[in-house]
């Protein structure tokens, strides 16, 4: 590269980081400009650049329907971004951040992409159906004809007018109701010293549930122990955005254009710490049980005392069944938050063992007490004193309309 003289060098953010590894490409003094896009661009690779390059790095965002490069973002060397951003549009180019319906989102607001202007595509060939989807009449412009192209990728506006990418709309997967935007859990995974490269998936167990899994690239010299880095994202993210396998591979699987391919990557066997529990077999009748139940409610077979219950696939609403399941096998009662402060196999063991010796038995049951009523609620105080405070008050009165299709008798 260096004897060709090349000034100007255009490549995925994966190549990218791979040529940051090489010493001969830093040695290519002739390189001015490096323009980087197709997927996103991680900081650690924008931190390397400016460490090792003296040349400027430049973050490309653009779908193939947009005619490729349509905004457009100089990376600063001394920048401390969580995400790279991708920038302004390019000349002759219009991106908009709008709801479902069409309306501008205010700045620092999610949104979806909308890109007008000279490079927006006619459509798709021989598919008038996608293209009528994608492809919509711009109501912003006042060029006869002029159409917007719909990308599906989640962006924000900053105050400054620079665009935020947030990640593809059909990346978000609902987790155990909440909805995760796996772009996010990504960044955050990449910001850790031990990471070079990472993707995060959602994978469906045979019994319909979801899991997040982590697959990682480690940096060079470095080793990546999934406890760490399940610790580091648990600072950062709630206790769902934390994935539950972490999948460690030399390189991933990519494209013939360099992206990643996601496809072969989520074929991948998620053979996740399975040396983890290998090591020794229960050694007391209660791991032995314990370890019975742990898979019956995680559904894995491979586990022992060192097993880790969040690190299984365990979450809060599985410690909840979990705690019920000791309360009926061992006649004890033991707060959910011993599942979080005890997760391995092996010390919730002998925290079983320890309120047995104690006399930690179930809870008694609730004798009758001496009021012919139970005591109002807390919600049932505050509609009482409403009620109070104004008389015939039909706020929070619940109308139904019946169709009687018989005759009505009446009784009082």
């Amino acid at each position: 590269m260096s004897t060709g003289n090349i000034t100007v060098l255009q490549l995925v953010p994966r190549l990218l980081s791979h040529l940051l590894e090489e010493p001969a490409f830093w040695a290519c003094s002739s390189l001015r400009r490096v323009l980087s896009g197709g997927e996103p661009l991680l900081p650690v690779t924008v931190t390397t650049f400016a460490e090792r390059m003296h040349a400027d790095l430049y973050n490309l965002y653009g779908p193939t329907e947009a005619t490729i490069d349509s905004t457009s973002w100089r990376c600063q060397p001394q920048g401390d971004e969580a995400a790279i951003p991708i920038g302004r549009p390019i000349s002759n180019v219009h991106t908009y951040v709008l709801d479902s319906q069409l309306r501008p989102v205010p700045i620092g607001g999610a949104g979806e992409l909308y890109i007008g202007g000279s490079g927006v595509a006619r459509g798709y060939l021989h598919r008038p159906e996608l293209t009528a989807e994608r492809f919509l009449p711009d109501p912003f412009s006042q060029i006869p004809g002029a159409r917007l192209y719909r990308t599906g990728d989640q962006t924000r506006f900053r105050a400054d007018g620079t665009l935020d990418f947030l990640g593809r709309l059909d990346q978000q997967v609902k987790i155990r109701g909440f909805r995760v935007e796996l772009g996010e859990i990504e960044t955050e995974l990449a910001r850790h010293p031990a990471v070079q490269d990472c993707v995060v998936v959602a994978h469906e167990d045979d019994f319909g549930t979801k899991h997040l899994v982590a697959y990682v690239v480690p940096s060079p010299e470095q080793t990546v122990k999934s406890a760490e880095l399940r610790h580091a994202l648990s600072v950062s993210l709630p206790n769902y955005m934390v994935p539950a396998f972490f999948v460690t591979l030399p390189t991933f699987p990519l494209t013939p254009n360099g992206k990643i391919d996601r496809v072969t990557l989520t074929r991948t066997s998620l053979q996740v710490e399975a040396d983890r529990s290998q090591e020794r077999g229960p050694r007391t009748p209660t791991e032995e049980i314990l370890i019975g139940i742990w898979q019956h409610l995680l559904h894995q077979e491979s586990l022992g005392p060192s097993s880790q219950f969040f690190a299984c696939g365990g979450h809060s609403l599985l410690a909840t069944r979990l705690i019920a399941r000791i309360r009926q096998t061992f006649q004890v009662e033991l707060p959910v938050s011993t599942i979080f402060a005890t997760p391995v196999l092996a010390d919730l063991a002998r925290t079983i063992e320890a309120a047995q010796q104690q006399g930690i038995s179930s809870l008694p049951p609730i004798e009758p007490g001496q009021h012919e009523f139970p005591p109002l609620s807390f919600g049932q105080e505050r509609l009482w004193f409403l009620d109070q405070l104004t008389p015939g008050d039909t706020a929070y009165h619940a109308r139904w309309d019946f169709a009687c299709t018989d005759h009505w008798q009446s009784r009082c």
